[in-house]
């Protein structure tokens, strides 16, 4: 097997699977309900609220850090976390589009 050619899709399509791939883990998904509900800059709650390593954790946050979701600034020796509310507003509007309403059809499958 080859590389991806993502050159193949579009921008939305190649924007939307990597956020897909970044959730795709549930300890992301507890991050980002987590940050989500505090609704506010996080500090090392985060290690003990998921009940992983520290290094598993930052791992995690690493990730979602890359595609955007979550931005972070360093307050003393902790990185503080929040959702980054741009790339939030982004992603919603795509996965809005992506899930439309789909009129069912009794006769299908």
């Amino acid at each position: 097997m080859g590389l991806t050619k993502t050159d193949l899709f579009t921008k939305e399509q190649n924007d939307m699977a990597a956020m897909a791939k970044a959730i795709g883990h549930p300890a992301r998904i507890a991050i980002l309900q987590y940050l989500v509900k505090k609704n506010a800059c996080v500090c090392g709650d985060l290690v003990e609220e998921l009940g992983l390593a520290q290094a598993t954790t930052s791992q995690h946050l690493k990730e979602l850090k890359n595609i955007g979701l979550i931005q972070g600034s360093i307050e003393g020796v902790n990185t503080c976390y929040c959702i980054e509310p741009k790339m939030w507003k982004k992603y919603k509007s795509l996965f809005t589009l992506f899930f439309k309403e789909v009129a069912t059809d009794p006769k299908c499958c």
